[in-house]
């Protein structure tokens, strides 16, 4: 049996894999069984910032691995440690709590926040519309999807979601009881949409006038990806506690929350932990990675290449308005709807040797490692611009 066949045989199918069985990376090419080398336009789905087989990451893996690879919680860990200075040097709030993936730092600003408010008289938490925060019962509570909750409730009581970027269902949902509000800036996986400015505006006006919690999700859109740190600082706002993942365990599990001395102290020692969170060899890869973006001004050179890469995607919708509906994006989280499915060329841009994927149906998705150049943008651009030509 190949290998499609034996996984068919023993795992779980919940995965509508590609027909590719990946050998090795290199940087930012992926190269398969066959010989053939892919240009990877969505590096793991947001996760391997600095591409395949950084010798930074790899070295700093290695390193740790000799020393130990994991002690548990009741010890202090030097990873841990210098992981969350640079988080906290870099984001500007003062604790961090590490987890394993964006769905457990989900599950885990849904414990703060009812935590915070069970001595105020808050319990809603409030979710939107074709947003995405996880697979787990906290997670599907503030989502609205039906491809991931249908047959899974009943879910989290006291959990909404209310319509993305529309202001009249905000304000009429969020009252004195609602606890936290959970956001992405910028939906990933629902498309790559941005919240307006107005949203974000009026947000702001309720926070401030029923005292409530706003959770900026981060997880793909966290690390740089959009030209900032952070997507949410291409907006006039402060988070009260963020979430990120994907990028920072440099292609091993890690997540984080962030927040401020007075939230964070919300949770005593016992209330909340994790046995894996945080591991050594993950803080160790994640250091590596947030060092080299630092060092090597990747915010900045995600904000260049990226506004090439969106200015390349729009001149295709100006010139085939008949297929391409949108753009949207910051930096190198870029989005193109399309007025029709967008598997078939998510396949055609395989077969030029170029991996990218689609979302939300109509949406092809960009996320390419930050360390892409101008070469590679362009090399997609042009791929893509024959293929939509040829429909």
């Amino acid at each position: 049996m190949d290998l499609q066949d034996r996984e068919a045989a023993v795992l779980f199918h919940t995965y509508k894999r590609l027909p590719l069985e990946i050998e090795r990376g290199e940087g930012v090419t992926l190269i398969a069984r066959d010989g053939t080398r892919y240009l990877d336009m969505f590096s793991g789905l947001a996760v391997n910032a600095l591409g395949e087989g950084h010798p930074r990451v790899v070295a700093a893996i290695a390193a740790q691995a000799a020393r130990y690879t994991h002690l548990s919680n009741y010890f202090l860990q030097e990873p841990q440690v210098r992981m969350a200075e640079i988080l906290v040097k870099h984001s500007g709030y003062s604790r961090v709590f590490f987890a394993n993936t964006g769905s457990e730092a989900t599950e885990g600003v849904i414990k703060i926040a009812r935590k915070w408010g069970a001595t105020r008289g808050k319990a809603g938490i409030i979710g939107f519309s074709n947003s995405f925060h996880g697979r787990t019962m906290g997670a599907l509570s503030v989502m609205d999807r039906p491809r991931y909750r249908d047959g899974f409730g009943p879910f989290l009581e006291n959990c909404r979601t209310v319509p993305f970027n529309e202001l009249a269902p905000l304000t009429a949902a969020v009252n004195d009881r609602t606890a936290a509000v959970l956001l992405e800036f910028i939906q990933g996986e629902g498309g790559v949409r941005p919240v307006s400015e107005e949203f974000v505006r009026t947000l702001g006006d309720l926070q401030r006038k029923f005292g409530f919690l706003l959770v900026a999700d981060e997880v793909q859109s966290g690390a740089g990806r959009t030209g900032k740190f952070f997507g949410f600082q291409h907006y006039d706002v402060h988070p009260d506690l963020v979430t990120m993942a994907k990028p920072i365990g440099g292609g091993l599990p890690l997540a984080a929350i962030l927040a401020s001395r007075e939230i964070a102290s919300v949770l005593e020692p016992g209330m909340h932990g994790t046995t894996f969170g945080g591991n050594p060899v993950a803080c160790a890869a994640g250091i590596a990675v947030l060092e080299e973006i630092e060092e090597k001004g990747l915010i900045a050179h995600a904000a260049l290449v990226g506004g090439l890469l969106l200015d390349g995607l729009r001149e295709i919708a100006r010139d085939f308005p008949k297929v391409v509906r949108e753009v949207r994006g910051f930096g190198l989280m870029a989005g193109m709807e399309l007025d029709r499915p967008g598997e078939e060329i998510v396949g055609a841009m395989r077969e030029s040797g170029i991996l990218i994927n689609c979302t939300d149906t109509t949406v092809l998705r960009f996320l390419p490692p930050l360390i892409i150049t101008d070469a590679h943008v362009r090399k997609t651009v042009a791929a893509l611009r024959t293929i939509i030509a040829g429909l």
